[in-house]
């Protein structure tokens, strides 16, 4: 809601706040205010001028000469390229060293040949925005009424010596959607209570109840329905004060009778709905709930097909308006309007907010219903607003209201203590400084000794248990003001082992150049089970936002393709990226899905690129591999890790190995599929994703530091010939099974294959560490290890001993 800081002051005339101190007072209360606009920041001379003359420029079809007086000795000439300039209008007039929004400065200027002293101006150019400004002046100048003082300031005239609060309002505080909410929270905050809130005497005559009747059928959609009339009245424009105010609260303003039910809806919060009696068609108000497939042209324009869900103002047979949402373009209020039918109502905001979204249909009276407004306002406010129209259109108010009230009687009442708001609190508040707080807010309040009752005002339906009362009296005693306490508890808080996992594999994910990726956890059908390291079943969404995100995803890594491809497209070709998430796997009937906590991450492009000390190399299987390997160990895991060949479907056939730790398999790594990898646009890309349960599950050593030893280690080398099926790993693990307690490390320096070995051999070397802490190796011993290591290469991988 748009807040003017000079409607507050009208009120409160002694405020010694800025605007950007109250903007700030007001967020620490619990309504953030998102910004504060100065209208007047960038603003300077300008003013109201007359044309005197208006002649077409004698080098431009599209340009008029005038003529126009201000306040300077001398009528100025100005060129305007305005449409609907005429002589004798008053203008809005920016003179030579004028400011303009954007940072303009009006100079004197040739135009055409013709000198130029000035500019007169449309609203646009004093900086309201296209949407506010009233249709009429849209594609020209603002006309100023008659009665507008050649030479008065414009900026005061149009109300823009002020600032506008921009305030974000919470559903529970619809409250904060009127300006008399404002001004009760504004009170509050600076111990001042607000003028009284002045309505137009003006005098009835007549009785409406001859002219109308009203019957509400719909009694569960609106509890109170009343109408007021006023007649004899002359549509015209507002007066300036009025269309300025709506302007500067982001309102069009159209005539002084719908002006008014804005106005009002903004004062109040409390919406009204102008009918024009003698397009009714009849002289009953029926408000019922729509019949099935009935239809109604709304004042945009549109043909709008209802529900019997949907609540309607009818004439007794045909809708006239969408209840508590938009009125109807059969009785719209028009130029040709003499009398007013005024409609004051509440309608319930189910009914309202279901409405308004089964039609996509979102308006200033719909979000105020929906929020909820207040209930027990809905007299003052149609009586004030027909007091209003009566006075602005100079019509006669027609005495009485034709009203059905199926309300329930309002009483919302807390009771609650001194000793248990300070002891919650954490406070020392007196209970005087309680009744001030409550009283400000325009609540009454009874005390006795510790105890006090607060009568909670119907505005304030956000209210209604004693947490509630506790939260007005710490926001308006201020949180700053509460004292800051350590908790009293005997324990510390900490992380959990899970927890220290994930961040030592974030750490070294990130150490080791890849970068934390989110991506969603809802997918397409078609994404949904691809990459999915168990052959389960999707779960699919019963009312999904959209096709691309029906399902529940089955593996991580179609989001990571998708966030490189992204990538890829906009010229970033080195990708790295991980991802901590979770997957979901369907069970059989209504049982809730299996939900799994993955990690994968995903390389492609270059993994460093050339410098004069190295040359740019290429990602491949081995650098994922060497980053799984080397990050998992750093949880300090006692089963080994191993990887071993497989083939699945989006997989490289020849790159891609499934992940063990100890006996269980715990995901995969390899390289997508050329023809995935072409799918989402990728060059080569390598993946990988496990499953954290078995990892956080699993036996860890923690870290112990060792002496530097004082005995010496023997190390051997052996060269092998293997098939080329043989991995190394099933190598290296035949060594590590047969190597005895003194084989400390094995690591391959060497891999050879060509013509000379044969086409299906391939050449492994290794060097063997021996090790023991506590004595010096003797060669026997070492020996008979690696002899027994050979012959176990010989018999279970087919080895040839080089």
């Amino acid at each position: 809601m748009l807040v003017s800081y000079n409607w507050v002051k009208e009120f409160f005339p002694n405020l010694k706040l800025n605007p950007e101190e109250l903007a700030e007072a007001i967020t620490r209360t619990g309504i953030e205010i998102e910004g504060v606009d100065q209208l007047d920041a960038s603003l300077k001379n300008i003013v109201v001028g007359e044309v005197l003359t208006c002649e077409k420029h004698p080098s431009a079809d599209k340009l008029s000469k005038t003529t126009v007086k201000t306040d300077e000795p001398e009528p100025l000439q100005i060129i305007c390229g305005a449409p609907n300039i005429k002589a004798g209008q008053k203008v809005i007039v920016a003179k030579v060293g004028a400011r303009l929004p954007g940072g303009l400065k009006i100079k004197r200027a040739k135009l055409r040949g013709e000198t130029s002293e000035g500019m007169i101006c449309s609203l646009q150019e004093l900086g309201f925005a296209l949407k506010v400004v009233p249709k009429a002046y849209q594609e020209g100048i603002f006309v100023l009424p008659d009665e507008a003082i050649v030479g008065a300031d414009a900026i005061r005239l149009f109300g823009l010596n002020d600032a506008v609060l921009d305030m974000a309002i919470t559903p529970n505080r619809a409250d904060a959607l009127s300006m008399i909410g404002v001004f009760h929270e504004v009170g509050a905050i600076i111990h001042e209570k607000q003028l009284p809130l002045e309505q137009p005497d003006v005098n009835e005559s007549g009785q409406i109840r001859s002219e109308i009747s009203v019957t509400v059928e719909a009694e569960e959609a609106v509890p109170y329905y009343a109408v007021k009339m006023v007649k004899d009245i002359k549509v015209t424009a507002s007066p300036l004060w009025l269309q300025a105010r709506l302007m500067k609260a982001g309102i069009r303003p159209h005539s002084n009778v719908v002006d008014v039910t804005n106005y009002i809806n903004l004062l109040y919060g409390q919406p009204l709905h102008a009918f024009d009696y003698d397009q009714l068609g009849s002289d009953q108000i029926v408000v019922r709930l729509a019949n099935e497939g009935e239809k109604i042209t709304t004042l945009d324009g549109e043909v709008r097909q209802l529900s019997v869900t949907n609540a309607v103002v009818t004439n007794g047979k045909e809708a006239l308006a969408i209840a508590g949402i938009m009125g109807g373009e059969s009785s719209e209020v028009t130029a040709d309007t003499t009398t007013v039918l005024l409609e004051g109502a509440i309608f319930d905001s189910h009914y309202i907010g279901s409405t308004s979204r089964e039609l996509g249909l979102r308006t200033e009276a719909s979000i105020r219903y929906d929020k909820g407004s207040d209930a027990w306002k809905v007299e003052q406010a149609l009586a004030h607003g027909a007091a209003l129209i009566a006075e602005l259109s100079h019509g006669k108010l027609v005495g009485g209201v034709v009203e059905e009230d199926k309300r329930a009687t309002y009483h919302n009442e807390i009771t609650t203590s001194l000793t248990r708001v300070n002891r919650l609190l954490g406070t020392s508040i007196e209970m005087n400084e309680i009744e001030q707080i409550f009283e400000r807010l325009g609540f009454d309040i009874t005390a006795s000794k510790d105890e006090f009752t607060v009568i909670v005002p119907s505005r304030r339906w956000d209210i209604s248990i004693e947490a509630d009362l506790l939260e007005e009296i710490a926001r308006i005693y201020g949180y700053h003001a509460i004292p800051a306490t350590l908790p009293k508890t005997a324990t510390t808080g900490g992380r959990t082992p899970n927890q220290l996992a994930r961040r030592v594999l974030r750490n070294d994910l990130e150490a080791s150049g890849l970068t934390q990726c989110l991506s969603y956890s809802l997918t397409s059908e078609k994404e949904a089970t691809r990459f999915a390291t168990a052959n389960e079943q999707a779960v699919s969404i019963a009312m999904p936002m959209s096709e691309a995100h029906s399902h529940l995803r089955t593996s991580i890594i179609p989001g990571l393709l998708e966030a490189a491809r992204y990538n890829f497209a906009r010229k970033n070709k080195n990708i790295a990226f991980y991802e901590l998430g979770h997957v979901f796997y369907k069970q059989e009937g209504d049982k809730l899905p299996i939900e799994e906590e993955h990690l994968a991450a995903l390389i492609t492009g270059d993994w460093h690129d050339e410098d004069w000390q190295k040359q740019t190399r290429s990602v491949d299987f081995f650098i994922l591999k060497g980053i799984l390997t080397d990050t998992l160990e750093q949880l300090g895991l006692t089963s080994p890790l191993r990887f071993e060949q497989t083939e699945r479907k989006d997989m490289h056939p020849g790159r891609t190995a499934n992940v063990y730790l100890g006996e269980t398999e715990i995901g995969f790594i390899g390289q997508i599929h050329p023809s995935s990898q072409k799918e989402y646009d990728l060059t080569a890309t390598y993946v990988f994703e496990i499953n954290l349960a078995p990892v956080l599950l699993a036996q860890k050593t923690k870290v112990v530091y060792k002496p530097i030893p004082h005995f010496p280690e023997m190390t051997r080398d052996i060269a092998l010939l293997v098939d080329k099926k043989i991995s190394q790993a099933v190598v290296e693990q035949v060594i590590f099974e047969n190597g005895g307690e003194l084989l400390q490390a094995v690591k391959l320096f060497d891999i050879f294959e060509g013509e000379s070995l044969g086409e299906d051999k391939k050449s492994l070397a290794y060097t063997l560490t021996y090790f023991d802490p506590e004595r010096t190796l003797v060669e026997e011993e070492v020996t008979e290890q690696n002899t027994r290591i050979t012959k176990a290469l010989i018999e279970k991988v087919g080895a040839v001993i080089r």
